[in-house]
């Protein structure tokens, strides 16, 4: 696993529409802290954890899917005994996304299903 650290200027908007998009394979991570200045979101295929925190953009990068997993219940568990749970995953409609079926599939496959909604 690797973490990578940067910034950016934006808000977390910029990631919701245009890097880290359903049709791109990433699903929203969702949570209670939520807003312009937090966001969390993954993709599967990429192996790639994404958090933005005020301007703060961190990576992770897992090298298995037993790695994103591992790293997906982390996160999963630090939501919740945080207290901004239920962490749940967003991957959207398969009705209205493209991609959406899709990335759910990938989840499931991962054993990720249950943070689904």
């Amino acid at each position: 696993m690797r973490i990578e650290r940067g910034s950016s200027l934006s808000d977390r908007y910029r990631f919701d529409f245009h890097t880290c998009t359903i049709a791109k394979g990433w699903a929203q991570l969702d949570t209670k802290q939520d807003a312009s200045y937090y966001g969390t979101w993954a993709s599967p295929t990429e192996r790639v954890i994404l958090n933005y925190a005020e301007g703060d953009v961190t990576r992770t990068i897992c090298e298995t899917d037993e790695e994103f997993v591992q790293q997906m219940r982390e996160w999963e568990g630090w939501v919740n005994g945080a207290g901004y749970g239920p962490a749940k995953v967003d991957a959207g409609s398969a009705e209205f996304n493209a991609g959406a079926a899709e990335l759910i599939a990938q989840f499931s496959n991962l054993g990720l299903a249950d943070l689904l909604h």
